[in-house]
């Protein structure tokens, strides 16, 4: 495995085997690396000659210093995880080769998408998970992106920009692979005690019995309710419960409201943010 830490090195190797019609495929990560990354990784090696893997904390999208300080970086571990998966590149720049001194912040919207759910709770966020994938897009210009699941409003925004920007890449979204509970696998996970870890099952089992509900007709204010209820128990606060269509993330009353329907929720696990999702239906 190579490991580029700067900007150039990384195009001019990328640009000789572009040249040679290899297919790149990238995935980028924030490192605390999971069995969930390795999957997308797994399927970019599957469908790409090279695969490009990126490791970089990006400060632009913590709207909570505290939340930055605690994030989990333990880089002997994923390069370990790296090379047992024949990665052929790790992109590991610092802040400075993301954000040179005078760059100008991209100017990207995300409207609705922006606005709801995460948006809600973590203001600034998107804006900043749009600048650096924008960035790194446009270092490595690879001709397929792997994202997970389990970000599913990232994925959506991510879609957005592609689109807004022209960018030549395609976007793979990916299955969440999720613990033996049924706990959607994170790297913030690890700041779980063992219990913690066990009863945060609950996130998914509250998911799947909404869904049962959804395809009985119970009405969505009523399934919205009784999911709140159930996520909120000791040590467990819920931000949000919300039931939406795929593509624009608006809300949703009725089953003929959408044909992509996708049920999405944040939980506080001891004092740790957890997301997940469940899509319902995709036609």
């Amino acid at each position: 495995m190579i490991i580029f830490k700067r900007v150039a090195g990384l195009q001019e190797w990328l640009k000789t085997r572009k040249i040679g019609g290899l297919q790149t495929g990238f995935v980028p990560t924030m490192g605390a690396l999971h069995e969930g990354h390795l999957s997308l990784i797994d399927r970019s090696r599957e469908e790409c000659d090279i695969t490009v893997v990126s490791i970089f904390v990006n400060p632009k999208q913590f709207n909570d210093p505290e939340d930055l300080r605690k994030y989990p970086r333990p880089i002997d571990h994923d390069l370990k995880l790296l090379i047992e998966k024949n990665v052929e590149v790790l992109f590991l720049p610092d802040v400075e080769d993301i954000y040179p001194p005078g760059s100008i912040p991209l100017d990207f919207d995300p409207g609705i998408l922006g606005s709801v759910m995460e948006g809600k709770f973590r203001p600034g966020h998107f804006a900043g998970v749009g600048e650096v994938m924008y960035r790194l897009l446009n270092i490595i210009e690879p001709d397929r992106l792997y994202m997970g699941q389990k970000d599913f409003q990232q994925v959506a925004i991510v879609r957005k920009l592609i689109a807004d920007y022209h960018l030549n890449t395609t976007l793979i979204m990916c299955p969440t692979l999720r613990e033996h509970g049924g706990l959607a696998m994170s790297s913030r996970n690890s700041r779980l005690s063992e219990q913690g870890r066990k009863d945060a099952g609950i996130i998914y089992q509250t998911l799947s019995e909404a869904q049962t509900a959804f395809e009985e007709n119970v009405p969505v204010n009523q399934i919205i309710k009784q999911a709140i209820n159930k996520l909120t128990r000791k040590d467990f606060t819920p931000e949000y419960f919300s039931i939406v269509d795929g593509i624009n993330l608006a809300d949703i009353q009725i089953k003929e409201d959408s044909q992509f329907v996708v049920a999405c929720c944040a939980v506080n696990v001891e004092g740790v943010r957890l997301i997940d999702n469940m899509i319902w239906t995709e036609n």
